[in-house]
């Protein structure tokens, strides 16, 4: 084992990131205007989502997504299972894309972070497209799309923290 990674204890590689991504979504939940504008609101679970399905296969991250999602929904007064869905999203594309993606630089893992914030933002669109009738304001999902993207060194901060702790899944 690499001495710099860490050990897999749930506690670390799953409950502390879970805890800062709240406590994230609950700082930027706050009512903050610039030049009386509100500011979009990252999606702090997309990074521990794509982070999570790098670094072990597991059904523990799913479930730590789904309470994070659940979190998101009542904070943000959206159907329940809506940021679930959209989390869970993430997280199932970069499982089956992770073989392919292990090793790769961080440019190409940051793009496929992307990618991946795509997907749930699209998964979200359509959603609340069905539930509501009507398209979201895609300026909105677009700013809200590129502040998540920006929180890619959140994931690999976290991937290169423990990417080497369990090698039978490398």
């Amino acid at each position: 084992m690499n001495p710099a990674s860490r050990s897999l204890q749930p506690a670390f590689w799953i409950g502390i990131p879970a805890l800062v991504c709240i406590v994230a979504t609950i700082i930027f939940a706050l009512p903050m205007r610039v030049a009386a504008m509100q500011m979009p609101e990252p999606v702090f679970g997309l990074a521990p989502a794509f982070a999570w399905a790098m670094i072990r296969p597991s059904v523990l991250p799913a479930v730590a997504l789904l309470l994070l999602g659940l979190f998101q929904d009542l904070l943000w007064n959206t159907p329940l299972g809506f940021w679930p869905l959209c989390l869970l999203s993430v997280h199932a594309l970069t499982l089956i894309v992770r073989a392919s993606l292990s090793g790769q630089s961080y440019w190409v893992l940051w793009g496929w972070f992307g990618a991946g914030c795509a997907l749930a933002f699209g998964v979200g669109v359509v959603l609340s497209t069905i539930a509501s009738g009507t398209v979201p304001a895609l300026t909105g999902v677009a700013a809200q799309w590129l502040v998540s993207a920006a929180l890619y060194p959140f994931a690999d901060h976290l991937i290169n923290r423990y990417d080497d702790a369990d090698v039978r899944f490398r």
